[in-house]
Order: structure tokens, then C-alpha cells, then sequence
């Protein structure tokens, strides 16, 4: 019932009713008689929650229910009141008010009224009592007309003088909506502006006196975040107030970002009209005039100051570019574009925000307009640009060409304006065809438009190729004469069926293949848990559908606030069936021992960013193009075909710039910020641990039915920090151990590629057919490696780019007898000699105690038992962990038996090479290296069987002192060893096993006794590859730069009757000391009499180089004296301090000119990092590099499931981290030349036509052409270290860090 005396019948309308077991509500709309102008109406819901309701669902169904009316009523006030028992509706409407502050119902304030006003109503003790007490509200709300303090009217007109786009930027404003007055920001007080705005209202106070038809102008002043854009119009209203500047205010017309702009705009101008008007006395004007100059130089200079601020706050969120650039793709993509185009505006009204746009942000919107043809939203956005301070660039005007071209009739004037335009800007029409990315249709929109008003142009193809500039390559791209590029041993059908095969799956984002476990017999009972988790399954997925579509509901019906980018279109790219299988897909992959949230969190969100990346390429129309280029490809490869004289590089290069229309086929995407990811992700899991239930009896009947969360958050500690933990209940990990699943399910880009990657052509394309790759892995979120690689001239990269497609072009298959021994051996509880993880069944037993047992233990056995149920819990978890790494490699390996793949490969940020399949590689450990052979056969020749044998030998760690001949001969007196273990290498001798790396051992006993028992061993085809590994490659390198004799013979720089042995050298040395030390009487050196050998100190020894200290260094023989089962454990710790410190005492003593050369590298870092720069450098190949090391920033994340602490290691903003960019610059240097090294060895043997292929230092190719090969390798090292490269160091370091010192 409502009071007539206060709104009528007629002005009250049901909205909305409910009434449910759970909730009962009626909502109505009212126009009262008396209604404060703000509001447009009262809109009043009366609820009421049963006390057995489900609350989440009733508060849901309510909250919804006013987002959508607050939608739709946005002036309205809203009232919601009634009898809420246990509920409270501000956890889903926090920016409600209750105003009931008492009891109403025994002791207890079960009875609710919420608003949309803060202290509106006054609430008074109850008057009556019944079985809910009465309440009496007293409104206390005051008219916003009351609020505001009266103002001064002019009885003249304060027009102001327009520059000659106000009028079209008036006409805009409507665009850009007005923000409410109750909003405002509370302004900062100032004395100084305080004087100077009193000053100025007497100043205009007298100017009204003594001018009765003057025009004062006052250029309104914007709040510091708030500036004045085209979103709100100048007021010419007469008597219309004028704002002053105040603090935190800056003078703007337009906001531009140029401190120049405000010192040619006038605070006040006076324009004297009408022949009535009275000209001031000379004497008052002048004076007037001086004083209005002098405030007008003080407020500008005040302007001046808050710029500068709001330039460091720019400087301290330039991450928000790149946040509000993927927030607008995201809008535009899933179709929402006035959501993208109001946060634009949002940011663009707000001084403190449009300084930190760039103009690649207005260019997401024009290309918007573009698509639809919309030239006034085009102008509008380039008047935008323009109040921004920003100048149009190649996308902005091809955005407008397009526009045009779509445009029916459009005017050829208006054309030729934006041409013209253009090259008053610098830019050329080439240019924008050469340098835009295009997507669909837009090149073919942008050529009409021109074609307008030059029918005959038509964009000039580059077919110039530019070659690398080092020396060190210039034989490879100049003298082709002689080179025999290899080509693939498949037919051009074959490749491009191969390459359909590969598109299909990488356009699936997602691959599910046969575990290998799935080869065991199957019993009733794992028949029976695979159909109860199928089931669980369709019924997470159901509840996890439902879940995603009510949340993007409520995301979608929320406001958002001015600049608060929300998850929602990150949530609206995919339909929510592929959220929820990736979110399956996680939950089948969660070990039992459970994921920390935000590793668990960082792969959901990559998941659905690759997924993204993937669609956004289908969207843009790409597809085709690539099918069609790459088809004509293929013919570079294919066995069939002519030969060419090019490179791959260059051949896709020379086709694409033939197909050059369409769209072009190296994308746009911008990689998603790191925050985005992780807040995308634990968003998703936040949804799977509130709404993935399981029936807890659903294992043992007999329990009490209830459902329980599948997966729990919880919090364990990690060195010593608390970190947020997803972990699934038990019950989830009983089934699917009994279950042992037949499938397993990877992304695409896991997997090996079915056919030959795409050639690298820039640092932004190659690789995958579609998933997106980046040629440089860098620390997620790290920008430094690509702002680097964009400056670089593209011949400077040519190199690199050709060696990483070499590498990618080798083809490979799978040893199949070795693979079906090594997965018989996996099924039957592993061999962990043998490095086949046991499964989990054989792990130890968690014994559990009740607290009757420990009551009758001492504390002394108390500790000694969490001890050991510690160590068992850790042992069970390091198990799952190799068992399931075991599982993936095999069942990968097994999926592709019978397939020829290839491993695409990228670098990290010191050059050194890696493929991009993670799990299964050749970089991988000794079982994967075994499964892996070259898919091309090459006969062995007359000294191919010599190298089988040695390197068989090289694979048994024996004889590493000892010549070629001396190995060759050792291997001829072991052949009955050899065949037998290729016979019978489960049951027989068994030989193979103690080698240092079995199974590879194994693999090449196989290939021997097959060439042996061939009818002519010469003509045998054998596809094994034959490693050459260098000798401790960083004191090689070491070694060469310092021309340390001494050295270089140590490590086989210098030729030797006999292979030197640098580790059997140190350890020789070391022992020697120890000796010294025991005669002396020392403790530990008498115990590790016997113990030293090659083996404890190799290790060290190698990383020393690469920078380890002697804290690592004692930790790597602790590791290896623990694996001596004869070395008394209780004296591992001091045996291994004393030990490290005797190897680096060896190693000082060999290897003089190394110290030296990382000395002066590790002070030089040093004062670079003091100084405040990062090290950077480039390599003998052009590559430049530089350190990301810098302080590290805590960022909080908020989460609805928990908070997180990101640790920023990379922030370029900090100040760099000196004692890691010192510590690192000496191992990082030789890495990058390390892996320079290798990449010309690829190129000069990929012109000589062989296959090749290396895992950094390590060197492999057919046993064949080993000889060719070490020539190679031995050439290129010798050229390397010809160039004087520490000389070139020198001076790159001094003329980048030195410059300015005088």
C-alpha cells in the first residue's frame, strides 16, 4: 500500500516479482508528488528471504534483479527493505547502504533497508513490537539543489572565443558523456591558487563595471585526472559559471601532452562590442593588465608543475598502455564495442590517463570505425588524437583509406586531403603498404581508395635482398656457388598433406592421444572408476558451464568504474564450453600433492590466450594466405622439385612479398600483461573450486552423503613464505589412480610438428603454422629483448634467423625396438637405474598416527617421526612428478611412432637455442635422446662404423683419456658385448646398463649390430645421430679470447697425441692437494682418500665458467659424494666444503688468463649496474642482448579467491639488480658466443648439405659426416675468435656508457 498523499495511483508501476522457495519480492516504480529534480523516480523493492532459503542463490536472483533496473532507471533512487534473516545483500551490492543500526527481532537485526544514499534516513528505537519490531526512518536527505553553495550570476554574456574546431569538437561532446556532480573528486586546497581565483573574480568584477557589453572569457581549468576534453562543452550560457583553476587542477584545451600548449592559450581574453561600451581609465587598464599578466605567468607556471607531475605518474603506469591496448582488442573482438569505445573516452577525458595513451590506442577505435565505413567516428577519433598531443601515424591513416574505400561515393577531395596530410606528416604512401598490418580485407579497401584519385598506382614489391654484415657470414650468403642445400626425402604432396594435417591440429588448439599405460589389461575396477570420472566429468562441466554464464551475467550488468578494466571481455572470446574444457583439462593434469595458485592460475590464462591468438588469426582471414604461401613453399623442400639457390628465409620472404594481398600474415596480437593472465586464470579457478562438487560417498557408500569441493584452496609455506595452494581432495585422486585413463590431452604447440615449421623471417614470425611463438623466450612480462630486436636493422638478424630455421628443418623419427623395450620396462614398476620412474604404487607408505599412539612417544621420537613422514610425503611427490614427466615423453613418443615431425626451435635472450615442444625434444635426457634418430638415412660410408664405435664408447664414460684410434680399438675387443646387448639387452649380459648414458648406449649397440651383419657395412643406411661434444666448451672459449696456452691445451685447443681431459686434470690436481693436506694430519682429507675421482668434480668444474659460486659449487659435490653408497654420509658437508674449495684453487692455478678475463668483465658490469644502466651487448653475429636483471617490486593482485604477491624481477623502471647483472655477465657473455659458435657451424654445414643439429656445445650429425662436420665446427671456432672480440666489447661498452663523460 502507498500513501496516496505522497505519489498517486497513477504514477506507480510494477517492475518486477518473485516468489520462490528460496525468495518473495515485489519492485515497483514511483513518482511522488515531491521529488528532488536529481531523481527521476523512487524505485522500491520489498523482500523477504526465508530462513531456510539457499542465501547465495536468493541474494544472486535479487542482485541481479537491480543490476539490471540500475541499468535502466539510472537516476533513480532505489530502496530495498524487508525481512532478510541470516542474508546480507551488501556482499553483493557493496555500494548500498543499511540504515537499520538496531535490533528487530530477538536481539538480532534480521530486518533490512538498504539504498543507494549514504545517510539518507536516521533510523529510530522501535515504536512497536510484534513479531518483528517497527522501525522509524527519518529521512535526512538534502536537495543537491541545497548542497551547493549559491553563485554569483553575470548579467553579461561569458562567451567564449572558439578556435576553429570548436565547433565540430561541441558537436562531439555528446559522444562523451558528462560525469554526475555527486561524483566529483574533493578538490585540493592551495593558498597560492586561492589568491590567485579571489584575485581574478575582482579583477573580472571590475571589468563588468567599467565595459557594460564586454565578452570575458575564462577557459575552464580541469581537476588533475579530470581533464577538459571534447566530452564537455564549453558553457556559453548567459550567466553561466566559470571555473577556476585550483590545485590539482591543469590549464587544458585539449589535454595535449607538449607543456608548450599552454603558454599559447590566455586565461582570460575581453572582447569590447557596441557602441554603448566605456573604455577603462589607461592608467587602471595598464595596471590591470600587467597584474593579469603577471597571475597568467604564475597560474602557467603552476600548470607547468602539475604537468610534470602527471609525466612522472605516466612514467610510473606505462604498463597501462599495454593493459588498455589488449582491454580494447578483447572489447572489439568479442563485439562490444561501446564498451571499448567508452574506455577510451574514459581515459582520454582524464589529464593523468590521456598522458599515458599513445596513438596506437586510438587506432584499435579507427580501425573499428574503419569496418564499418563510419568517416564522422573517423574524424571524431583523429580530433581525439589531436587534443591528445599525438600525431596520426601509418595505421591512423590507413584506417581513414579504409573508411574511404568503403564508403560509397566518397569524395575524391576528401581523399587527397588525407594524402596530402599524410605527406605533410612524412609519411608515404609505400610506406603504408610496406610497414601496416593488415587484416581480412583492409589492404584491398585501402587501394580503392587511393585508386580514386590515382587510378594507375600500384604498391612497388621489394625484391631487394639485403644480406647480414658480418664478416663471419659473408662467404655463406655471397659464395653459393658450390653449396648443395639438402632438401626433405618427401614428394610436394606429401608436404602439403603433411602441412594440412598440422593446421587442423593447431587450429583445434588441443590434441588427446593414447597413454602408454593404456597398454595394460584392464580390470572391472578401472572400468568401472573410468565411467564414474566420465560421469563426474559431464557434471563438472555442466555446473562450471552454468557458473561461467551467471558470472559473465553479473559482470556484465555491473558498472564499471572509471578506469577499473574488468575481466568481462577476456571472458566473452570464447564460447563458455572452451573456457570449461580448459578448465577440465587443468583439473585432469593437478598433481595430488596439488599446484601452487599462481603457476596453476598463469597456465589457464595462457590456455586461453593461445586460444585467442589462434582465433584472432582465423578472424583476420590469414588462413588462406598462409595455406596458399606455404604450398608454393614447400617446393624449396620437396624431393621432387627444382633446386633453389636460396635460403628458406628467403624464399617465404620473396613469396610473400608476391602474395602481398589480403591480409598479412604476421599478426598484431599483443602479448597479454602478465597481471591479466594471472588474474584471468585464478579467476577460473575460483570457479572450479566453488562450483566442481562431488557425492562423498561416492567411493564408500556407507559414509553419510553430502557433496564436498572437488579441488580446496589452502596456504603452505616455501621458503618461508606463504603461498596460496590448490589442492584436490583425496577422493578425486583415488579415482583417477584407480582409473589409469587410456588418453591423455596436451595443447598443440606440445606436440612435434607434423611437417616443417615456418622459416623465421623477422623476430615476430615463424615457427608454428598459427599458435603464437616469440623468436626470443624472455622472462614473462620482460619488453627490454623485444624493444632491442624492433631496433634492429632485419639484415642485422638474417643470420640468427637462418641458423634457428636450420635447426627447425631437421627431420626426425622414433626408434621403435627401443621405445617398446624402454615402455615394457615403464609398465612393469619402471628402473630407477635405469631412469624409468617407478609408479606411484611403489612409493613409500605415509604412515598415519592416532594421538593415543603418540601419546606414548617422546618428543625426541615425536621429532624423528615428522621427520620421516616429511621426507616420505616429498619422496611421494618427486615420484608422481618424474613418473607423470616419464609418461608424457613416452606417450608422446609413442602417439608419433610412425610419424616423420619436426622441432620448430626459438632462443632465450643470450642466444642459446631450444625447441619449442617442452616435453619431448632431443634436448631432453637420456631415454628421449635414445627414442630420437634422423628421418633422412645416409649410408656410413668408409669411416661411418668407426664413429658408431667411438661414439658408443664416448656414451660409457670409459676411455676419456685415451685417442680415437685408442677408443676404436677398445670397442673392436668388447664387440661380443656390444651384439649381445643388442640380442638380448633384458636378459643377456646386460652390459649396456652400466654405461653413462644406458639407453643411448643401448640404441647405438642396435645400429651396430645391424651394420655389422648388413652384406656391406660401407652401403649401410643408418639414420643414428653421432654427437660431438665439446671439451668443457666455456674454457674453450676462455681460453681462445685470453690466448691462454696453458689452457687451451687442457681443453684440446691445441692438437695432442692423446684427447686432454680437463676434469680428469682437476680432479688429478685436487688429489694431489688432499695428499698434501693428509700427510699434514687433516681429518677430511684422510676420509676422502679414494673418493675423488672425475665424476665428483666434473660437474663444478664445467659451471665454474658459466659463473657458480662456492656456496653452488658445495652443493654439486654434496650431490655427487651422496650417490658413493662406501662415503661415510656423516662426513658429506665438510668433505664437500673442503673440496670446492680445492677445485677452484685448481682451476686458479690452470687457468690464469680466465680469471683475469672474468674479473675485468664482473667490474665492469658492476660500475655499469652502479650506475643505473643494465649491461647490454652485441654479438659477433649482431644479436643484441641485454641483462633483465633488475630490484625486485612486489605487485598485489587482487583476486576474488585470493591475493597475490607477484615478485617483478624485470621491471625496467627499477633500478638494476648490481650484484646479479655483475655475477651474471661473465657466463652470459660466453653463452652468447657459445651459441654464436654453433650457429655458424648450423649455417657453412647447412651449406654443405648436411644435417645437423646440436644441443648447445654438443654437436650431432650422420656418422657419415662427422669428418665434415669437425671441420666445420673447427673452422668457425677459429674465425670466431680471429674477430677481436673483446677489443669490439671494449669499445661498444665505452661508447655506450661513457659517452657523455667527459
Amino acid at each position: 500500500m502507498i500513501n496516496e498523499t505522497w505519489c498517486d495511483h497513477n504514477n506507480i508501476q510494477e517492475l518486477k516479482s518473485l516468489c520462490s522457495p528460496d525468495l518473495e519480492f515485489l519492485t515497483i516504480k514511483c513518482r511522488p508528488h515531491y521529488l528532488p529534480r536529481e531523481l527521476s523516480s523512487i524505485i522500491i523493492t520489498a523482500a523477504y528471504i526465508p530462513p531456510q532459503a539457499d542465501i547465495s542463490t536468493a541474494l544472486n536472483k535479487l542482485y541481479l534483479t537491480l543490476c539490471k533496473l540500475e541499468t535502466t532507471y539510472p537516476e533513480a533512487a532505489f530502496i530495498v527493505a524487508g525481512d532478510f534473516n541470516k542474508a546480507n545483500l551488501k556482499t553483493r551490492l557493496p555500494k548500498f547502504y543499511q540504515h537499520i543500526d538496531c535490533a528487530t527481532r530477538a536481539g538480532k537485526s534480521l530486518d533490512h533497508c538498504y539504498s543507494n544514499f549514504r545517510d539518507k534516513y536516521n533510523s529510530r528505537p522501535p515504536f512497536g513490537k510484534a513479531d518483528h519490531d517497527s522501525i522509524l526512518l527519518l529521512p535526512a536527505y538534502r536537495q543537491r539543489l541545497k548542497q551547493e553553495a549559491p553563485a554569483l550570476k553575470n548579467s553579461h554574456n561569458n562567451l567564449l572565443t572558439d578556435p576553429p574546431w570548436t565547433s565540430q569538437r561541441r558537436h562531439f561532446s555528446a559522444l562523451i558523456p558528462k560525469k554526475e556532480d555527486g561524483k566529483k573528486r574533493v578538490w585540493e586546497q592551495s593558498q597560492l591558487l586561492d589568491v590567485l581565483e579571489a584575485r581574478i573574480q575582482q579583477l573580472q568584477s571590475d571589468i563588468v563595471l567599467d565595459v557594460q557589453h564586454a565578452k570575458v572569457q575564462f577557459v575552464n581549468a580541469s581537476k588533475s585526472g579530470r581533464g577538459a576534453s571534447s566530452g564537455k562543452s564549453h558553457k556559453n550560457v548567459s550567466g553561466g559559471r566559470t571555473e577556476l583553476p585550483k590545485v590539482g587542477q591543469t590549464i587544458s584545451n585539449g589535454g595535449g601532452k607538449d607543456a608548450s600548449a599552454y603558454k599559447s592559450r590566455k586565461l582570460i581574453k575581453a572582447k569590447g562590442k557596441g557602441k554603448a561600451s566605456k573604455e577603462p581609465a589607461p592608467e587602471f587598464s595598464e595596471a590591470r593588465d600587467q597584474e593579469l599578466a603577471e597571475l597568467e605567468r604564475k597560474t602557467e607556471a603552476k600548470a607547468q608543475e602539475l604537468l610534470m607531475q602527471d609525466n612522472s605518474e605516466a612514467r610510473m603506469y606505462e604498463g597501462v598502455q599495454l593493459s588498455v591496448h589488449c582491454y580494447l582488442e578483447a572489447c572489439v573482438f568479442c563485439g562490444d564495442i561501446d564498451r571499448a569505445q567508452r574506455l577510451l573516452l574514459t581515459h582520454h577525458r582524464m589529464i593523468s590517463r590521456r598522458n599515458l595513451l599513445n596513438i596506437g590506442l586510438y587506432n584499435v577505435m579507427m580501425r573499428v570505425w574503419a569496418k564499418k565505413g563510419s568517416l564522422n567516428q573517423i574524424g571524431r577519433m583523429f580530433i581525439l588524437v589531436e587534443e591528445a598531443g599525438l600525431k596520426p601515424n601509418l595505421t591512423s591513416y590507413c584506417a581513414a583509406l579504409e573508411c574511404m574505400g568503403r564508403t560509397p561515393n566518397c569524395s575524391p577531395k576528401v581523399i587527397n586531403r588525407v594524402l596530402r596530410q599524410m605527406k605533410e606528416d612524412g609519411l608515404c604512401v609505400e610506406e603504408l603498404f610496406r610497414l601496416c598490418v593488415f587484416r581480412q580485407d583492409e589492404r584491398d579497401m585501402v587501394l580503392r581508395a587511393i585508386h580514386t584519385v590515382e587510378p594507375d598506382f600500384q604498391p612497388s614489391i621489394n625484391t631487394v635482398l639485403h644480406t647480414c654484415s658480418s664478416p663471419l657470414v659473408k662467404d655463406f650468403y655471397t659464395e653459393r656457388a658450390d653449396a648443395k642445400y639438402p632438401k626433405l626425402a618427401f614428394s610436394l604432396e606429401e608436404l602439403r598433406e603433411r602441412f594440412s594435417r598440422q593446421l587442423s591440429m593447431e587450429q583445434a588448439s588441443t590434441i588427446t592421444i593414447h597413454s602408454v599405460e593404456a597398454m595394460k589389461p584392464v580390470t572391472p575396477h578401472m572400468a568401472k572408476m573410468r565411467a564414474l570420472l566420465a560421469e563426474q566429468r559431464m557434471v563438472w562441466h555442466k555446473a562450471l558451464v552454468g557458473a561461467l554464464r551467471e558470472s559473465n551475467m553479473i559482470l556484465a550488468s555491473i558498472t564499471p568504474k572509471a578506469v577499473r578494466l574488468s575481466l568481462y571481455p577476456y571472458l566473452c572470446l570464447m564460447d563458455q564450453k572452451d573456457y570449461v574444457d580448459i578448465m577440465i583439462q587443468s583439473l585432469s593434469n593437478l598433481p595430488p600433492s596439488g599446484e601452487s595458485l599462481h603457476i596453476l592460475a598463469k597456465e589457464l590464462g595462457n590456455r586461453v590466450h593461445n586460444k585467442f591468438c589462434i582465433r584472432m588469426k582465423s578472424h583476420n582471414q590469414m588462413v588462406d594466405k598462409l595455406s596458399h604461401i606455404y604450398n608454393e613453399y614447400a617446393e624449396l623442400l620437396a624431393k621432387d622439385s627444382k633446386d633453389f639457390d636460396v635460403l628458406p628465409r628467403e624464399r617465404w620472404w620473396k613469396l610473400e612479398a608476391e602474395h602481398n594481398s589480403g591480409p598479412s600474415l604476421l599478426g598484431d596480437n599483443t602479448q597479454w600483461p602478465h597481471t591479466v593472465v594471472v588474474e584471468l586464470g585464478t579467476y577460473l579457478v575460483d570457479l572450479m573450486v566453488k562450483h566442481m562438487k562431488v557425492n562423498s560417498d561416492i567411493l564408500n557408500p556407507a559414509n553419510d552423503r553430502k557433496f564436498i569441493p572437488v579441488l580446496y584452496h589452502m596456504y603452505t609455506f616455501r621458503s618461508n613464505k606463504q603461498v596460496g595452494f590448490i589442492k584436490p581432495h583425496p577422493i578425486l585422486t583415488q579415482m583417477q589412480q584407480d582409473a589409469m585413463e587410456t588418453t591423455l590431452t596436451f595443447d598443440s604447440y606440445v606436440m612435434p610438428m607434423l611437417c616443417p615449421p615456418v622459416p623465421w623471417t623477422s623476430a615476430k614470425f615463424g615457427a608454428y603454422l598459427l599458435t603464437p611463438t616469440k623468436m626470443m623466450r624472455t622472462v614473462v612480462g620482460a619488453n627490454q629483448h623485444e624493444i632491442l630486436l624492433e631496433k634492429c636493422q632485419d639484415a642485422d638478424l638474417h643470420a640468427v634467423l637462418d641458423s634457428l630455421n636450420q635447426l627447425g628443418n631437421a627431420a626426425w623419427r622414433i626408434n621403435q625396438p627401443l621405445l617398446d623395450i624402454i615402455i615394457s620396462i615403464f609398465n612393469d614398476k619402471g628402473n630407477e637405474k635405469l631412469d624409468i620412474p617407478p609408479p606411484n604404487s611403489e612409493a613409500p607408505k605415509i604412515l598415519r598416527y592416532s594421538q593415543q599412539d603418540l601419546a606414548t612417544y617422546s618428543s625426541a621420537e615425536k621429532a624423528h617421526l615428522k621427520r620421516e613422514l616429511v621426507k616420505a610425503k616429498k619422496k611421494c611427490s618427486e615420484m608422481h612428478s618424474l613418473r607423470m614427466d616419464a609418461l608424457y615423453k613416452l606417450s608422446i613418443a609413442n602417439h608419433i611412432r610412425d610419424e616423420v615431425f619436426w622441432f620448430p626451435h626459438n632462443m632465450d635472450f643470450r642466444g642459446r637455442t631450444y625447441p619449442c615442444p617442452p616435453y619431448f625434444n632431443h634436448l631432453g635426457s637420456d631415454v628421449t635422446r635414445a627414442v630420437l634418430v634422423f628421418a633422412e638415412g645416409k649410408p656410413l660410408g668408409p669411416g661411418g662404423l668407426k664413429w658408431l664405435k667411438i661414439h658408443l664408447v664416448n656414451l660409457t664414460g670409459l676411455k676419456k683419456r685415451s685417442s680415437l684410434a685408442g677408443r676404436l680399438e677398445y670397442a673392436n675387443t668388447i664387440m661380443d658385448d656390444i651384439l649381445d646387448s643388442a640380442d638380448n639387452p633384458l636378459n643377456g649380459k646386460k652390459w649396456w646398463q652400466n654405461a653413462d648414458e644406458p639407453w643411448q648406449a643401448l640404441a647405438c649397440c642396435m645400429e651396430i649390430a645391424n651394420a655389422v651383419r648388413s652384406p656391406d657395412p660401407t652401403h649401410f643406411i643408418s639414420h643414428f645421430p653421432v654427437h660431438q661434444d665439446g671439451s668443457c666448451n666455456g674454457l674453450q672459449h676462455y681460453a681462445a679470447l685470453g690466448r691462454d696456452v696453458i689452457g687451451a691445451t687442457s681443453v684440446n685447443l691445441i692438437p695432442c697425441e692423446v684427447p686432454q681431459d680437463v676434469y680428469s686434470g682437476v680432479a688429478q690436481q685436487v688429489e694431489e692437494f688432499r695428499a698434501r693436506d693428509s700427510e699434514k694430519g687433516l681429518k677430511i682429507a684422510q676420509v676422502l682418500e679414494g673418493f675423488i675421482s672425475r665424476k665428483v668434480v666434473k660437474q663444478t668444474v664445467m659451471t665454474v665458467v658459466y659463473g657458480v659460486t662456492r656456496y653452488g659449487g658445495r652443493l654439486q659435490i654434496e650431490k655427487r659424494l651422496k650417490e658413493v653408497d662406501d662415503f661415510p654420509k656423516e662426513y658429506v658437508w665438510d668433505a664437500s666444503h673442503y673440496l670446492v674449495q680445492q677445485v677452484f684453487s685448481s682451476l686458479k692455478e690452470m687457468f690464469t688468463g680466465t680469471r683475469e678475463i672474468q674479473d675485468w668483465l664482473t667490474e665492469s658490469a658492476r660500475l655499469i649496474a652502479k650506475s643505473g644502466n643494465t649491461v647490454e651487448w652485441v654479438t659477433p653475429l649482431g644479436l643484441p642482448i641485454i641483462q633483465p636483471y633488475h630490484r625486485t617490486r612486489t605487485q598485489m593482485l587482487k583476486g576474488t579467491i585470493q591475493d597475490l604477491s607477484l615478485q617483478i624481477t624485470h621491471d625496467s623502471k627499477q633500478k638494476p639488480d648490481t650484484v646479479k647483472q655483475k655475477n651474471a655477465f661473465p657466463p652470459n657473455f660466453i653463452h652468447s658466443l657459445d651459441s654464436t659458435h654453433m650457429m655458424l657451424t648450423a649455417l657453412y654445414c647447412y651449406s654443405a648439405g648436411l644435417t645437423f643439429v646440436s644441443v648447445h656445445d654438443c654437436f650431432w650429425t650422420h656418422a657419415l659426416t662427422v669428418d665434415t662436420m669437425n671441420k666445420v665446427c673447427r673452422e668457425q671456432f677459429v674465425a670466431l675468435h680471429s674477430q677481436p672480440i673483446l677489443q669490439e666489447l671494449s669499445n661498444f661498452l665505452l661508447q655506450k656508457y661513457c659517452s657523455g663523460l667527459s
